[in-house]
């Protein structure tokens, strides 16, 4: 990329979230990644590339390592002329969400991450003249804590994200609360998986997307946005699954185009061989915990008819779900047992601020910050060095629980032969796909205190809503079948 010939003109708004911008090159296989910081907050353009750098370093020395070189692409740091940054955000303003707008893009520094882009096929650095679908999810923590630490026992029964979604309805974020659940994801068993795909596409929120040739067609901004229109998602998918044009349009059409899309996502999330460094982390305590959330909605139908869920298949130690698991699972006291353990390195910083550098807190994310990740022992002997371990290894799981993973389909050609990439099929075509990872910044130390408290919160308000609700449903059917057996004794 040439940043001296740069032209605003080149570039389009693709989506933000909350500390960056992105930006799609109209040709090339690229975007432009800003920064984003409240309007009162300046940083000096040294700090905002060390910001970039560490990002790169990370994706690199820690998230590649755990997750394989073929799902993460670092990018690099470029500087770009400071006219063409101010002229492109004044050119996107409007594209922007409204809700996201409390965050000005970094106009001041000139610098931003260049990278693939990843809504297509990751083996081109020019956009193909065939048609690209792209899917973005956004599968949050898959497991339920599994801690001793945990003090309320509804944490061990109820996965985060579902007792998440009630607060986040309550507080005017969602209009509706989602039947997906985390867990029906990340079990491996096709049922669940389906289920939990069908209730993305059903209540996106912010967990799903979907791009046709780079350009947003299936997605939910904020709560502001329309009724999810399966009739015109059907419209845009159904040449890429039906293209002999043979189904007709109407609902059942609609149905089966949707349940294709289900059933490719679901073989390309249980496909693949990259060999990540997460087998390091097998030593570990495993996948524990119930296997199943209470609070699914498919959990709950199949209880209602007297049966029992699936149990998680497993995921095959290939995949890139399998992976992300376990690197979610570094987590493994709780922010309930991680806290305590942050207020040690906190009072020792303050002891001895000028130690924050040797500590790595701030970085390098180098070999030797990845090497200590992969102590898993849970016996806290009392020192800093223990506690400092625990916190790095809650930073990085976070992250996890909080990364997309961007899956790009484009049909085969007649004569794929040639085609070095991988394959997934589907009824009546086949796929060349490509799947990659992002949103792997490493969670800042200073929003530890703010889980803390936002895990309480999201708790409580289950607690004293959902659960107080459901026990009062349940009551009122004891003393319904009491009435009953008073009915029906013998004459």
């Amino acid at each position: 990329m040439d940043e001296g010939k740069m032209d605003e003109n080149e570039w389009g708004y693709h989506g933000e979230g909350n500390k960056s911008l992105v930006v799609a090159h109209a040709q090339r296989c690229v975007v432009l990644r800003f920064l984003k910081f409240p309007p009162n907050r300046k940083k000096t353009s040294e700090e905002i590339f060390q910001h970039l750098q560490n990002i790169v370093d990370f994706g690199k020395n820690v998230m590649k390592e755990f997750l394989g070189e073929n799902y993460v692409h670092c990018g690099e740091v470029v500087q770009l002329p400071l006219d063409f940054v101010k002229q492109l955000c004044l050119k996107i303003q409007c594209e922007r969400p409204e809700s996201r707008c409390d965050k000005d893009l970094d106009t001041l520094s000139g610098y931003a991450l260049c990278l693939p882009n990843l809504a297509r096929l990751q083996t081109y650095r020019f956009a193909e003249h065939r048609p690209i679908l792209c899917v973005e999810i956004k599968p949050k923590c898959g497991f339920i804590p599994f801690s001793s630490d945990v003090t309320h026992e509804m944490k061990h029964k109820v996965c985060r994200y579902c007792m998440h979604q009630h607060l986040k309805v309550a507080t005017g974020k969602w209009k509706q609360i989602s039947k997906y659940c985390p867990l029906d994801l990340y079990s491996g068993n096709k049922q669940r998986m389906y289920f939990a795909l069908k209730s993305l596409l059903q209540e996106a929120q912010n967990n799903l997307k979907i791009f046709k040739n780079g350009e947003l067609i299936y997605g939910c901004k904020d709560a502001r946005s329309p009724v999810a229109d399966w009739s015109e998602l059907a419209h845009h998918l159904k040449p890429f699954f039906f293209p002999s044009n043979g189904l007709a349009s109407g609902p059942h059409c609609t149905r089966a185009v949707i349940r294709e899309l289900v059933r490719v996502i679901t073989r390309v999330l249980l496909s693949g061989s990259d060999k990540g460094r997460a087998g390091a982390l097998r030593s570990g305590p495993g996948l524990r915990g119930p296997p199943v959330c209470e609070a699914s909605p498919f959990s709950r139908s199949l209880r209602c008819q007297g049966k029992n869920t699936p149990e998680r298949s497993g995921l095959p130690k290939g995949c890139l779900l399998y992976k992300t698991l376990q690197v979610q699972m570094l987590d493994l006291l709780d922010i309930e047992g991680l806290y305590p353990l942050y207020r040690r390195v906190e009072r020792y910083l303050e002891e001895f601020p000028e130690q924050r550098k040797t500590l790595q807190i701030d970085g390098p994310y180098d070999e030797a910050f990845y090497q200590r990740l992969l102590d898993l022992s849970t016996e806290d002997d009392g020192t800093v060095a223990f506690a400092l371990t625990k916190v790095q290894q809650y930073r990085v799981a976070m992250t996890a629980k909080d990364c997309s993973i961007m899956i790009a389909l484009s049909p085969c050609l007649q004569d794929a032969s040639s085609d070095q990439r991988p394959i997934v099929p589907s009824s009546r075509s086949r796929f060349a796909f490509s799947v990659s990872v992002l949103d792997l910044d490493l969670k800042p130390y200073e929003s530890i205190p703010h889980q803390y408290k936002l895990d309480g919160k999201i708790v409580n308000y289950y607690l004293k809503t959902v659960h107080a609700k459901d026990a009062t449903v349940m009551s009122t059917r004891f003393k319904e079948s009491e009435d009953c057996t008073l009915v029906l004794h013998k004459v």
